[in-house]
């Protein structure tokens, strides 16, 4: 068991933060132990099918027995909605004696996997496989998270908002109620019931950071008592994640946009000047023009100039708002 004392200094001070890394290597627990996340295997099977398997078994290694990951992989936010850049620079910095000591954490006193055994050695092989998996974790970011980094991230947001309703409506003991069922709030404290491991950590006006999660199986304290409070737990609404977008209806985007810009919207999947949209919709280009200016503005189409001509093209907001209906053009 896991205890925060949280004064109220401290409970006046929580903060909410979003953290791309943390959601790129708890998702490595998905790729490991799939039966846990049943959830997340359409995700699962979509990742699998293009990650290289030398890098999914470096991944995957990253991952102890006991579901453990490397402490300095999932390093503290520093601010509401770090890019994954910034934090993956703080990993690259983390000193080789840490990374030593975190990785060894994860696995005692068992053998290492052969893609871990360069932890042991000296400093400058130390420093090359933090380097590896630095350079592994961007290009699994890449193929496994970021195409999906704004669904999650508004699942996170969501999150947040929920909470900070109970917080506000209910003070600290309806913010944990339906946290998650290994959290109880009871006199000032905050435990954490089912995990390796027993220690205090006293904020002592030091605030706590509360960070969501669609990866997360179980909240995930800080690994001492001396680190900065932090909990990381798992976000509500996961089970809307994955679930597929509704198709686009023309009926219903033309009553949103209007017939004529629905019109306009739905021809512009290939770059386009005014006067060809005005031809092929038989209005005069100036019409073409006032409704173009709306759909630029609101970020549904851009633009960009081919000699004397301006070309519009739906953008990928256009495009996910548009697919797979199609507004039929006036005759």
């Amino acid at each position: 068991m896991i205890i925060f004392e949280l004064g109220v200094e401290d409970l006046a001070d929580t903060r909410f933060a979003i953290s791309p890394i943390n959601e790129t290597v708890l998702s490595l627990r998905v790729l490991r132990e799939p039966g846990l996340y049943a959830l997340h295997l359409p995700w699962r099977r979509s990742v699998l099918d293009r990650l290289d398997g030398a890098d999914a078994a470096l991944l995957t290694s990253l991952v102890g027995p006991d579901r453990g990951i490397p402490d300095f992989l999932t390093p503290r936010p520093t601010s509401f909605a770090a890019t994954f850049d910034d934090e993956l620079a703080d990993v690259r910095r983390t000193p080789p004696e840490l990374v030593r000591r975190d990785v060894l954490a994860v696995y005692p006193p068992g053998p290492l996997p052969d893609a871990l055994r360069d932890v042991t050695a000296d400093d400058r092989h130390v420093e090359r496989l933090r380097d590896a998996i630095g350079d592994l974790l961007r290009r699994y970011w890449e193929l496994a998270i970021r195409p999906s980094w704004p669904r999650i991230r508004l699942v996170l947001e969501a999150d947040m908002t929920y909470r900070a309703r109970q917080l506000a409506v209910g003070g600290a003991r309806l913010l944990f109620a339906d946290m998650h069922p290994n959290l109880r709030w009871s006199d000032g404290l905050l435990h954490v019931d089912r995990m390796i491991g027993r220690h205090r950590v006293a904020a002592s006006g030091r605030g706590l950071l509360l960070v969501p999660s669609v990866f997360a199986h179980q909240p995930a304290p800080p690994v001492g008592p001396d680190e900065p409070p932090s909990l990381v737990y798992p976000a509500r609404g996961v089970a809307t994640l994955w679930a597929p977008t509704p198709a686009a209806d023309a009926g219903a985007l033309a009553a949103l946009l209007g017939a004529p810009r629905a019109q306009v919207l739905s021809l512009l999947g290939e770059p386009l000047p005014t006067v060809e949209i005005a031809r092929r919709l038989a209005v005069t280009p100036s019409a073409v023009s006032q409704h173009l200016r709306v759909l630029h503005a609101t970020g549904l189409v851009t633009r960009t100039r081919d000699g004397r001509h301006v070309l519009y093209r739906r953008s990928d907001l256009g495009d996910r708002l548009t697919a797979p209906a199609a507004v039929p053009a006036r005759r």
